[in-house]
This record gives structure tokens, sequence and C-alpha cells, in this order.
């Protein structure tokens, strides 16, 4: 194993260096244009344009997504919205500059003049009826922005007072941005002078981090020193926003991206309301802007999946879906369909909208236990779903459609400053509501007071987060779908429905599928894989297929995909049976969905069958969904699925000798039966009092190495130690400060693990034969679980070398089952202590300077950075009394 002199530098990387630095040089690059139009008068050209937006997309797009992602995995709330929002932002403003380039590289003929251009009122200059619409695209995008961004401005205030400077800049900008769109070009100078602020700020943020990140000293202001206290916003909410259940259920190793969902909330129906009530004529360029803010939330879901949140990973993967959806349908309807009579039936025929307003209701059925803020926003997704369903007549469509939007958009914005502040604050301090029911009072309704057996059964699966994500991306598509069998004697409006069924049965149902891959299910993403090809084939031929008149020998084609399709689902409905009944249903049904699409390829195809198959498959998905959310949020069944069709029978048929040894930690015979196998050079799976770890005995150095093996470990990542109690320390007779001393008795036994100075008193402390294998060359972490068990295997065999049991880069492992799925096969025993206190791992704090009256917070985990400082400050305060 390589050692380094100090702990890994990714522990002290500082993300918001590549997050500001992006936003300084994307303000360049449209200062260097915006200069340049003011001091020439001629705006940028095609090939320029097209250029700049590449690079606003590369730099303040793409690094600052990676920056926005590195910072929700160091629980940066703030900066991880902010920049993923700004990746967005600067994404967006990619995409407009080149269409502009697009238009103005688009020849212009006496033909389409009287089309495509208009005449200025003032100079009686043709100007681009396309330009003018991309334009207004554009002002409707930076107005949501403006708004978000001044939160954001506000909300970083509160942290430090570089952040506030950088992001208020930003604000002012977007400002004259729009300005610029909308009034002409006087704008452009102060436009122009505001992106150089932004650029100056951040330099020197960019600046003031690298040299923190480095020397882990704040050498340069700006960063530590908030501008004022959060905690002058208000008072602590009384009522909890949410119960102690569904808190243990949030894996704390990341970020909260409840406000990163709710800031693309914004955006979107900001855009859409824009152009329901006339502003924008076309929906090209919008469709681009909501589908970028769309693939921001998708990665507020998926933070949400890491964190085991169910909940908000169904629901801003859902809402996601709708957006982009939607956006493309307006795209479609726009500009391929021009008569008011055909976009009235094409309306019509768009069924659906009718599921996503079922799946609206789902999730009101999942917030009923958070709070009313939550419960308010679903509501009004409710109102937004059935403002958009086919039956309303076209007069009111828009009208409707945008009002709802409107309210859409308003409480989002106001649920982006609260998750924001609350979450910076650690407390309830902007209302959000208490809970609309109760944890206990909701389950007891749910399970109608009937006794909940087969609890266990249902934690074996409580890591599959994304399972009702997984049933209402196929119930959309399937719903979706019936519009080409009710629609099969006018093709002219099956184009309409490419965007339903591709988006949500394909697009979407790969990010599931991304999903279900990091889960600890047996099976892991077979069948939304599998899915993935299904509707993107179906999509291809039922639509595409029609609009590009293939060939009988295309048709035989898909005939034998078809086929293939039908062999692999049969497979597929045997992996289901060993999951549930409901899955086993939607894969049965699904495979009649297959032959009727077999029978449609040799144009045999009875409709009416279909149709029913797909209302079918859509009713088994929406409770599936149901089901699937409030079992993973109560952690138990309060739905039923179904048991597993073939499990019983194959254990009673095979009963197979576990390869894996598992001990009850209750017994004393477990307990040494683990001792045992760590003497030996065994690896174990160990309850700790956070998650569960992987053990090895640091007699034993070859076992050390084999955990490296085991978890893909990267090498230069060092392996702590784990002992009994303060008191073995002592014997060991470590050269340590009072104040170290002082320090670790007030944070041991507990979730805190402390880096200190390496030496020889390990040799004494019984490490011995593994003191090269553990830390690094010069320093060590030690553990001191609050855990009676890990204490008792710590005094049988002695120091163990401990690192968390689950693959490397992959959620912890919150049960024992979960260590035995992903790693049965690789270790030697697991001891069994049903679910761990904590769903997340312990908090990192670096004392190497300690003397010198300095922590620093390595890793934040299942305590929190504010106590561990607060503990710090009493010990060194009531040290100086002294």
């Amino acid at each position: 194993m390589t050692t380094l002199d100090g702990f890994p530098a990714s522990f002290y990387g500082e993300p918001g260096v590549l997050g500001m630095l992006s936003n300084g040089i994307s303000a360049f690059l449209v200062l260097l244009q915006n200069f340049s139009t003011a001091h020439t008068g001629i705006a940028p050209q095609g090939v320029e344009n097209i250029l700049a937006g590449v690079h606003l997309i590369l730099i303040g797009g793409i690094c600052q997504l990676l920056a926005g992602l590195l910072s929700f995995r160091k629980y940066d709330h703030l900066s991880g919205t902010a920049f993923i929002g700004y990746a967005a932002l600067w994404g967006s403003y990619g995409a407009t500059r080149i269409y502009f380039g697009a238009v103005a590289e688009t020849p212009t003929t006496e033909t389409n003049v009287s089309s495509n251009m208009l005449l200025n009122d003032t100079t009686e200059t043709p100007v681009c009826y396309l330009c003018l619409s991309i334009k207004e695209s554009a002002v409707a995008g930076l107005v949501p922005y403006i708004l978000l961004s001044f939160l954001l401005a506000f909300c970083s205030a509160t942290v430090n007072y570089i952040m506030p400077f950088v992001f208020g800049a930003i604000t002012a900008t977007l400002v004259f941005e729009a300005v610029v769109l909308m009034a002409g070009s006087w704008a452009l100078v102060v436009s122009g002078i505001l992106e150089l602020l932004i650029l100056i700020f951040a330099i020197y943020g960019s600046a003031a981090l690298l040299v923190k990140g480095l020397t882990q000293r704040l050498a340069l202001k700006g960063f530590g020193t908030p501008l004022f206290n959060v905690l002058l916003l208000g008072t602590t909410n009384s009522a909890s926003t949410q119960s102690t259940g569904q808190e243990k259920k949030k894996n704390t190793k990341y970020a909260e991206p409840m406000a990163l969902g709710f800031f693309s909330d914004t955006v979107a129906p900001f855009i859409f309301a824009f152009y329901s009530f006339g502003y924008m004529k076309s929906f090209g360029l919008g469709a681009a802007w909501v589908s970028i803010v769309s693939v921001a939330q998708l990665f507020s879901s998926y933070y949400a999946h890491l964190r085991q949140d169910c909940y908000h990973t169904t629901k801003f993967g859902l809402h996601a879906t709708y957006w982009l959806i939607k956006a493309w349908d307006e795209f479609v309807a726009s500009a391929l369909i021009v008569k008011d009579s055909e976009v009235t039936s094409g309306r019509e025929m768009m069924v659906g909208d009718w599921f996503f307003v079922v799946a609206a209701l789902v999730l009101c059925c999942g917030s009923l236990n958070i709070d009313v803020l939550e419960l308010i926003h679903n509501m009004l997704f409710v109102l937004l779903t059935v403002s958009t369903v086919p039956q309303i007549p076209l007069q009111g469509y828009y009208i409707f459609f945008g009002v709802a939007c409107s309210l859409f958009c308003a409480t989002s914005l106001y649920g982006t400053f609260s998750r924001l502040i609350n979450t910076i604050a650690e407390k309830s301090l902007i209302p959000v509501g208490p809970q609309p029911v109760s944890t206990h009072q909701l389950k007891k309704a749910l399970t109608c007071g009937r006794s909940e057996q087969g609890d266990q059964e249902v934690l074996l699966q409580m890591d599959h987060t994304s399972d009702a994500l997984f049933y209402l991306s196929n119930g959309v598509a399937a719903f979706s779908a019936i519009q080409a069998a009710v629609s099969s004697t006018n093709p002219s409006f099956l184009h309409l429905t490419v965007p339903w069924v591709l988006i949500s049965g394909a697009i979407i149902q790969a990010y599931v599928s991304r999903l279900q891959v990091a889960g600890a299910g047996r099976f892991g993403s077979v069948i939304s894989s599998i899915y993935v090809v299904v509707w993107a084939t179906w999509t291809w031929f039922r639509f595409a297929g029609k609009l590009l008149q293939f060939s009988t020998e295309a048709a035989y084609g898909f005939t034998a995909g078809a086929i293939a399709l039908l062999v692999i689902n049969a497979f597929l409905m045997v992996i289901a049976a060993y999951r549930n009944l409901v899955l086993l249903f939607l894969t049965a049904v699904m495979e009649v969905v297959l032959v009727c699409f077999l029978l449609s390829t040799l144009q045999r195809l009875p409709y009416q069958l279909e149709v029913a198959m797909l209302v079918l498959l859509s009713i088994i998905c929406i409770y599936g969904a149901l089901a699937s959310m409030l079992n993973c949020i109560f952690s138990q069944r309060v739905l039923p699925m179904g048991p597993p069709f073939l499990k019983e029978k194959m254990k009673q048929e095979t009963a197979p000798e576990l390869h894996c040894p598992e001990a009850n930690s209750r017994l004393t015979s477990g307990l040494l039966e683990i001792a045992g196998l760590l003497e030996k050079g065994g690896v174990c799976g160990i309850p700790t009092d956070t998650v569960y770890a992987l053990a090895a005995s640091c007699k034993n150095p070859q076992a050390i190495e084999k955990i490296y093996n085991i978890k893909d470990r990267p090498a230069e990542k060092p392996i702590c130690i784990c002992i009994s109690s303060v008191e073995q320390l002592v014997a060991a007779k470590p050269p340590f400060s009072p104040l170290l001393w002082e320090f670790m008795r007030n944070v041991y036994p507990g979730g805190i693990s402390c880096i200190v100075s390496k030496g020889d008193w390990l040799f004494k402390l019984g490490v011995g034969p593994a003191y090269d294998r553990v830390g690094t060359n010069n320093s060590i972490m030690i553990r001191v679980p609050d855990h009676t068990v890990t204490g008792h295997l710590c005094d049988i065999t002695g120091p163990l070398a401990i690192t968390s049991a689950n693959p490397s880069g992959e959620p912890d492992s919150t049960h024992h089952s979960m260590v035995v799925n992903r790693l049965g096969e690789k270790i030697q025993g697991v001891l069994c202590d049903g679910d761990s206190n904590e769903v997340v791992a312990s908090t990192i704090v670096n004392c190497l300077r300690i003397d010198e009256g300095t922590i620093t917070i390595v890793r934040e985990g299942c305590v929190p950075a504010v106590k561990v400082r607060q503990i710090f400050d009493r010990v060194r305060n009531m040290m100086g009394e002294c």
C-alpha cells in the first residue's frame, strides 16, 4: 500500500475554486462580446456566436456542474445548489448564443423575407422574426434566474462575504443582459462592467479558497465570516419539519438536494408561464432552457438517492420527466402543427397527462408526514397536471396552464429560499409548517391496523430508492403509448407522442437504470435496462416508422427484434418472481404488450387488446410506485407488494450452505466466532455506533490489504484503527497535549474520528505488525465507537483496522443484510446486529494542529460540524481558564 505524508488532498479539496472561476471566465466571455458590440455597434455574427455558446456550455456549464457535484459530496448545500443552478444558467445562455449564431448563418431569400423578417417601427430595417422570438425566450429564461440568483446571494451572506458579491454581481448582470435583449444596446456597457466585477470577485474568492485548501488556514479574508448571522432571520420553529423516522433515512454523507429541486421547479414553470400568456411566439429555445434545468433537477434526484431518500428521488425525478415531456411536446406542437383544428385534435388525444395527475396524487400521499410546504407544493403540482389534461378546450388551455405554472413557480421560489436557509442554519428558521399527519397515524391508516410481519424481508430491499421512479417511468410510457392505438387511423398526430414515450420510457428509465446499478439487489438494473430498449424500439417503429414509411423488409427486421424481446422478457419474468408479485405482474403484462408489438410489425394487431394491456400496465405501475415509495419511507411493509414467488421454494429445494457465516451479535458465541475469524486473518463485517464497517485485525497486515481489494478502495486512502476506550490510549502513553486529551475525552466514545500524530506508542497499543498499513506516514485516525458489541470485540482482538462496509463510491451499509448482499462472497463473516444506529459514517476531525487552537472538519458525518466546534470551543475555554 502506498502511504503519503498527509491525508489525501481530495479531503481538503475546495470545489468552490472551480465553481467561481467558471462563473468568472463565463462572465469574461460575455464581457468581451458586449464591449465589442458597444464599441463597434456591430453585434456578434454567426460563427462568433456559436463559438461563444460552445465555450459557455463547456466552461460555465460542464466545469461548474462538476464543482456543484463535488460540493454536494462535501456536504455544502449552498455551493452545490448554486453551482449546479448556475451551470444550468450558463449552459442555457450558451444554447441561446448558438441559436443566434445558427439564425445568422441561415441564408434569407426574398421568398422567406415576408415570413421571417419584420420591419422595425423606428428604423425601418429588417429584423429577423426568429431572432425576435429567440430574444423573447431568452428574457423569459433570464427572469427566474435573476430572482433565484438574488436568493443565492442573500443566503450566501449568512456563510461568508465573498460569495454574496459574486452572486450579487451575477444578479445585476442578468438584469442588464435582459435589458439588452429587450431595450437595445445602451445597457451593454453597464452589463460589461458588472461582468468585470464578477471576474474580479471570482478571482479573489478562488485565490482565497485555493490558499485555504493548500494551507488549511484562512490566509485571505472572506471565508469563515458571514455578513450577518443566519439566526437573525427568525426563531426556531417549534414544530419539527420532519418525523424522526423520515430524518433517519437521510444519508447526511451528502448535502441536501431539496433546494436544487425547488430551484429547477422555479425556472421551468416560469418559462412555461411566459409562453402560455403569449409572450413567447415559439418554444424552440424555451425547450432548450427547460431541458437543461431538468437535467439539473435529475441531479437533485440523484443526490436524494445517495441520501437514501426515496421520496425526493421520486419527486424530483417525476418533475424532471414532466418538464422534459411538456417542453418537447410544446416544441413539436408549435413547430410542426400550424392549424388550430389540428392542435385541438392533438390535445384531445394526449392521454398521458392523466397519468401525471395520478402520479402527482401519489406524491401527495408520500408528503403527508413531511411538512405543510411540501404538501402544498405537491397539491399545486396536481393542479398543474390537471391544467394540461386533454379535455380542456384549447381556448382556456393555455390560460389555465399559465396560472397553474405561476402559482407553482411562486411556491417553488419560497421553497428554494426556505430549504437553503433552514439547511444552512440546521434549524427551521423559515416557516414550512408542521407535519400534516403524524408518522404513527399515517402508518396506522395505511396498514389498516393489521399486524406488521415480514419487515425483515422489506428491509433487505430498503436501498431500492429508485423503484418508485421505475414504476412511474414505465407507467407514463405505457399510458402515453395508448395514443398509437387510438390515432392509428390518423398518423398525422403520431409525432406528438414521441416525446411522451421516448423520454419517460427510454431516457428517464436509463437514469433509473443507473440508480439501480449501485443497489444491493441481486439483479441490479437488468429489468429497467431491458425496458429502455423496449420503449425506444417501440417509439422508433410505431411512431417514426409510419412517418418514414418503412419498407416491408425493414418491418420484418422489427419482427425479429420483437421476438427477441419476447424471449428476453420471459427471463425477466423469472427475475421478477424472485422479487415480488407486483413486479411479476408487470413483466407478465409486458409480455402481452410485446406480443401486440409483434403483431403490429405483421400488421395483424387488434388495437383493443393493446389498449387494454397498456391500461392494465399503467394501473400496476401506479400501485407499484405508491407501495414502493411508502414502504421505503417507513422502512417496513405498509402496502403489500406480494412475497417472492420463487424464493422460498428455491430455499427449500436447494438449502445452500452459507458462504459467509452470519453470527448473532446478541450471543457470546457469535462474538467469539467473529473474533476467531479476525484472529485467523479474515475480514469481517461488524456493526458500529454509526454504519456497518469492514474490520481486520492489526495483527494481520495481509488482512488489511484484503480490505482494499474487497472495496476497490484507492490505495492512497488510509484506514483508521478502532479501539474500545480512551483508557487503552492512556496505557499506550502517546505524547498528546492536555488539550487533545481533554478533547478526546469529550468526544469518545461516539461518532467522531480524530486524526492524531503517529508514533511508536502505537506498538504499545497493539497495532504492531500493521503499523505501516494503517494511517499515513505521520498521522493515524482513531475511532472509539459508542457501541457495546464493537467495544467487546476490540477487547478480545485488540485494535482493529476498519472502514465502511460498502464498495467505494456507493452508499453506506445500514443493515447487516446489505453487507451480505454486497460483499458476502468476498469476506469471511458478518456480525449481525440489525439496523445501524445511523445512516452515515463518523465525522472526521483533523487534530494535528489542535495545540495551535485549530481543528479541521475533514468529513462531516453523523455528528454535525457545528456541534464538534462547540465541543472544541468549550474544551479550549475550560483549559484556558485552568
